[in-house]
Parts: C-alpha cells; sequence; structure tokens
C-alpha cells in the first residue's frame, strides 16, 4: 500500500534577519509611482535637512556680526526661512507616500494570505491552528504595517543624514570629525548584540498575543458551554494569566531596547560634548569660525539623532523580520489537493455517476488507524445510496473522499468515469452540494448564506429555495426578512432553523451530486416532516449518498450499504438487511425498540 508523505506542521518562525523582510518588497514594488515619490520626497526632506546647517553658519557668520547691514543679512535669513519651509513640505509628502504605501502593502499581504490559504486542503488546518493563523493575519500584519509604513522611511532618511551629515562635518573640520568618529565603534557593538536579544523576546512577545488570540478565539466561539457550566470566572483567570505572561515578556522586550537606547545616546551625545571642547578650543584660538563651530554642532547633533533614530528602529526592523517570516511561512505552504498541470475536463452534461474502487485511506493525524481499508463502491446516476454504521466506521470518511478534501493511499475515485488525480478539483465540487452534520452559518444575512450554494443566483431564486426547503416559514418572521443579519455562527436561529438554511443552500447549488451528513438530525418531527419531503423531491434524478443513524429516514433508499471498520459489510434493501440479520439489523432493532420504549 503507498504511504501519504507526511506533512510537517507550520514550523516555528525561525528569523533570517533581513532577509525575510524581502517578500514585503515583492508586494511594494507593484507600484513603483507611488515608490518613486516617496523617495524622492524622503532624499529631498534628508538633503533640506543637511542644508540647514550651512544655513545656520552663514546666520551666525554674517547676520549676528556686530556692525552687519540690516539689508544685507535679509537674504540670509530668507534662505534659511525658505529652506524649513522646504523641509515642512517635503516632510508632510514623504509621510503621505510612505504611510500610503505601508496600508497598501499590508492590505495586499493580507489578501494574498487569506486567498492561498482558502486554496489549502484539510489536513493543513488539522495540523496548525485556525486561531493561530488568524493571529498572524492581524497581530503580525500589524507590525509590518509599522514597519513598511513607519520604520523603513525612518531608516532610509536616518541613513541618509547619518551619511551625509559626517560628509559634511568633514567638510568642516576633519579633526573634529575624525575624533567624533572614534566612538561609532563603541556603539554598533552594544546595537548588534542587544538587537539580537530584542529579535528573540519579540519573536516570544508575538507568540503570547497569538497565544491570548486563541484564547479569545476558542472561549467566544463556546460562550454558551462557558455560560452553562458556569466557567466565566476560570476562563477570565485563564486569560488573564495568559495577559500577565505577555506583559511580562513585552516588559522584557521595553527593557532591552531602553537599555539599548541609554547606551547609544550616551555615547553618542558623549562624544559631542567632548568634540564641543575641544571646537572650544578650536573657536578661541581663530581656527573655526563661530558659524562654523554652530554648524558643526547641528550637523553633529543630526547625526547622533540619526544613530540613535537608526539604533530604535533597529528593534521594529528584527520584530518585522519575524512576522514576515510568519506571513512566508504561510504563503509558502502548499496543498496536498491541486489540479494537474494538464487535468481531463468532466464530460458534459453531467451524468453523476460515482466509483470508488479498492480504496485505502488513514488519516495524516491517525498513520495507524484505517479510515477506509479496500473499500469499493458504485453508485449509478440518479441512485439513492444511505450509508449506516456504527461512529467511527468510515462513513464521513467516504464524504471526505467524494469532495477531495483528501486523495487515498491506494486505489482509485472516478467521477463520471474521470479519474479523480485527473481532474480538477474545483470541477469535481462544482457537481457536488451538501448538506453537513455540523451545519456551517456564516455572520452575515440569510439571503447570502443561501446564495454561497451559487453567488449569482437572483433573490428570487434564493426565496425558491428557501421555500423549497421550508425555510420561509421563519425568514418571513425575521426583523428584516431574508435579508436579515443570523448572527455568528446563526445564533439568532435555532439548531433546525439553521439546517433548513443549509439544506436551502444545497437546493440552490441545483449540482447533480448530493451529498446528505445527517440532514434532518436537528430537526422536530414536524420540520423533519416537511423538510425530508424537500429532499425527496430534491434527490429525484440526482445521485445521492446519504449518511444516517436514525435508520428510519433511509429505510427508502435504492440501497444501503452497512459499513463497519473502514468496510462494506453489507448491502442491500432495508427489507433485505433485516431480513439477512446482522449488523444492520441489530443496529434497527436497537433503535425501533428505542422509538417503541
Amino acid at each position: 500500500m503507498a504511504s501519504r508523505p507526511p506533512k510537517p506542521p507550520l514550523p516555528p518562525p525561525a528569523e533570517r534577519k533581513f532577509s525575510r523582510l524581502k517578500i514585503l518588497w515583492r508586494f511594494a514594488r507593484a507600484y513603483p509611482l507611488q515608490l518613486v515619490a516617496a523617495l524622492s520626497a524622503l532624499c529631498l526632506a534628508a538633503v533640506t535637512t543637511l542644508a540647514i546647517p550651512q544655513g545656520l553658519k552663514m546666520v551666525v557668520d554674517n547676520g549676528f556680526a556686530r556692525g552687519s547691514d540690516p539689508e544685507a543679512i535679509a537674504p540670509f535669513f530668507t534662505v534659511f526661512l525658505g529652506l524649513v519651509g522646504l523641509l515642512g513640505v517635503a516632510t508632510a509628502v514623504r509621510f503621505y507616500f510612505v504611510s500610503w504605501i505601508g496600508e497598501r502593502v499590508v492590505a495586499d499581504l493580507r489578501t494574498a494570505v487569506q486567498r492561498h490559504l482558502v486554496s489549502l486542503d484539510p489536513v493543513f488546518f488539522e495540523e496548525n491552528r485556525p486561531a493561530e493563523i488568524a493571529s498572524r493575519i492581524t497581530s503580525d500584519t500589524s507590525i509590518i504595517e509599522q514597519v513598511v509604513g513607519t520604520s523603513s522611511s525612518l531608516a532610509l532618511r536616518n541613513t541618509v543624514m547619518g551619511i551625509g551629515g559626517i560628509g559634511y562635518m568633514f567638510w568642516v573640520s576633519p579633526r573634529l570629525t575624525l575624533l567624533m568618529l572614534l566612538v561609532i565603534p563603541l556603539t554598533i557593538g552594544p546595537i548588534l548584540f542587544l538587537g539580537r536579544k530584542v529579535r528573540d523576546i519579540s519573536r516570544a512577545s508575538q507568540d503570547r498575543v497569538a497565544d491570548m488570540g486563541t484564547m479569545v478565539s476558542e472561549v467566544l466561539g463556546a460562550i454558551r458551554i462557558v455560560q452553562a457550566f458556569t466557567q466565566e470566572g476560570r476562563e477570565a483567570s485563564r486569560f488573564g494569566a495568559a495577559v500577565e505572561r505577555s506583559f511580562d515578556t513585552a516588559k522584557r522586550r521595553i527593557r532591552l531596547r531602553a537599555v539599548m537606547t541609554a547606551l547609544v545616546i550616551t555615547l553618542v551625545f558623549g562624544a559631542i560634548t567632548l568634540v564641543l571642547w575641544q571646537g572650544a578650543l578650536d573657536v578661541i584660538s581663530g581656527r573655526l569660525s563661530g558659524g562654523a563651530i554652530a554648524a558643526f554642532v547641528f550637523a553633529a547633533a543630526i547625526v547622533a539623532g540619526a544613530f540613535g533614530t537608526l539604533s530604535e528602529v533597529y528593534g521594529d526592523f528584527m520584530r518585522a523580520a519575524g512576522a514576515a517570516g510568519r506571513m512566508e511561512e504561510l504563503l509558502a505552504a502548499r496543498p496536498l489537493i491541486r489540479a494537474p498541470a494538464d487535468p481531463i475536463p468532466l464530460p458534459v452534461p453531467a451524468r453523476g455517476e460515482l466509483e470508488l474502487a479498492g480504496v485505502h485511506f488513514h488519516y495524516p493525524s491517525k498513520p495507524d488507524a484505517p479510515a477506509l481499508n479496500g473499500f469499493t463502491l458504485t453508485v449509478k446516476p440518479g441512485e439513492t445510496v444511505a450509508v449506516v454504521g456504527p461512529s467511527g466506521a468510515g462513513k464521513s470518511t467516504l464524504f471526505q473522499l467524494v469532495q477531495r478534501f483528501y486523495d487515498p493511499e491506494g486505489g482509485e475515485l472516478r467521477l463520471d468515469g474521470v479519474p479523480y488525480r485527473d481532474a480538477d478539483p474545483h470541477q469535481i465540487r462544482e457537481r457536488i452540494a451538501v448538506v453537513p452534520q455540523e451545519t456551517v452559518i456564516f455572520a452575515t444575512s440569510a439571503l447570502e448564506n443561501i446564495r454561497y450554494g451559487r453567488p449569482e443566483a437572483s433573490e428570487a431564486e434564493v426565496w425558491a429555495a428557501a421555500e423549497a426547503a421550508h425555510a420561509d416559514i421563519f425568514l418571513k418572521d425575521l426583523p428584516e426578512g431574508i435579508h436579515s443579519f443570523l448572527g455568528e455562527s446563526g445564533t439568532r436561529l435555532s439548531g433546525g432553523q439553521r439546517q433548513r438554511v443549509a439544506i436551502a443552500r444545497a437546493i440552490l447549488r441545483n449540482a447533480p451530486i448530493l451529498l446528505l451528513d445527517e440532514a434532518t438530525s436537528a430537526l422536530d418531527a414536524e420540520s423533519e416532516q416537511l423538510v425530508q419531503g424537500a429532499l425527496d423531491e430534491l434527490m429525484k434524478h440526482r445521485t445521492t449518498l446519504v449518511i444516517a443513524h436514525r435508520l428510519a429516514t433511509v429505510r427508502n433508499a435504492d440501497r444501503i450499504v452497512v459499513m463497519d471498520k473502514g468496510r462494506i459489510v453489507a448491502e442491500g434493501t432495508h427489507d433485505s438487511l433485516m431480513a439477512g440479520g446482522g449488523l444492520y439489523a441489530r443496529l434497527a432493532r436497537l433503535q425501533f425498540d428505542q422509538i417503541a420504549a
């Protein structure tokens, strides 16, 4: 028997420093005009900032000299004011375009990740918690947004100003500049050492935030159980403990960043003070003018501020590297179920014939327990086949394989004569309508929930499907009728009402193959009779597979297949199976005796 290659779980976010950030460039480069505008404004702002020390030098040397002509000094102050105004405009333009790019990149990244996630097969979500993935799409992209929209701009601007400022300082006084540059190597060590520590703690902090998001999603999704078992206090305590763990990790990160910032600023501004001392001696000796030392100090302050800012945004970049790595891991995941390079098209019109031949299957999470073992079944077009058996017999697994959520390790499935592996999974699923046992209702209107079966359907067609499922009875009584919001997971509806909405969705789908997984299990006796009539009408001229634990609902099936331990142990009509004894007859007697009692 061929074995399925194991699919590794989502790996932890192993950060590869700044190389992880290249994924952001793939999205940013889609907007070249905005990038050019942002970079141009950034460079103009940086150059203008660097020109201010020279303007200050001219003002001090010419505007504050005793006996200066008031009219002669006006141009110097006018130029200085012009530089300040230009800096303000350039900074505003830079802020707009950089922020725009940040928001746009994050929006595109979120969309790309979501589009990719919905293409992955169920095995991925068995091995990776959906709540953790949701946290990655929200909290991690918020970190990326900060870096793309703010930190990257600060890093580029301060890099230009730092390099340009040092060049200007050399032009004013090479000797003083060399003295100041002696301290720069002293700042690099703390930045690199503490930066790695910040990166590691930031990753742990992001994990703590993800844990909180998972906990909130889990508890709120099961709020009725929480309240029914009066566990509100316990859940509040659990979440409070998770918040405190997150806060403790954040405190360590903040403490390290504070120490790193303090060291850099102390070293840099300490160097400035020492250089100023030497500069004062140069002014006294006549080697420098007052304007030159003022310009030098101003430029030195710009350089010191640039290096201080770079030390701060370094930590942001390391956090973003971890977040970008998480996004990259999601985008790198590949579905096991995908269309072949040259898929065979399914025949038109559809016949609805299903064939399973010698199918062997294990769930990836249970490699030692076969879910189907040599399963063989052919369902003819228009035939209704009921599948019964005890829990764990493989009934739901059969439906999973028919919808091609998994591929078997051995054997073959065919739809209208085309092997599943040779067909496009999307095309296979387009020919199937399903009513699952666990009804799924989306947090939107009844109209959109039913229309999910066929998004292009008109409102009249939706109403017709609702009437066929006898859902119109309660939909008309809702405040806004079919346009009423149904709440998260359909909390505004009863279990039976939710199931009728799901049946209406399948009716609207109008597919040649119908899968009914306990489709009337949540209905009362009166509703079940109504819906069963609708289902009987729906099943006409369609290939139908029905899973039912209540055997009374499948007595009229064309054929009943009895499963146990992943195999077919008997098949036939209700009467023939009852006459033959065995598992079906035993299950039927148990149920009918309970009903009679």
